[in-house]
């Protein structure tokens, strides 16, 4: 299961809904597929935080590059993961 029809899912349970249960023809987990597309598109950018995490491990991998570019490769490789689950969403 893709992350977005996971966080379609949430939402229904959120919700108190049966995910699995139809809405014109369609599981009613697919409407809120808009709502998990504007989300994914509000977490693009990633926080100081996520970033500094991810240098960390980039830091592991290759201590010669200073800490700004281990975190901006981290920012990158995030950026790169949210797009492609955008092109997942549709």
């Amino acid at each position: 299961m893709r992350p977005f029809e996971r966080a379609a899912r949430a939402l229904c349970a959120l919700k108190g809904i049966n995910e699995d249960s139809e809405h014109e023809g369609a599981p009613i987990w697919q409407t809120y597929v808009p709502k998990v597309a504007a989300m994914i598109t509000a977490l693009h950018e990633p926080s100081d935080n996520m970033k500094e995490a991810g240098g960390e491990i980039f830091h592991a991998y290759n201590p010669e590059h200073s800490e700004l570019a281990h975190q901006d490769d981290a920012a990158s490789v995030w950026r790169t993961m949210i797009d492609a689950m955008r092109k997942d969403v549709g």
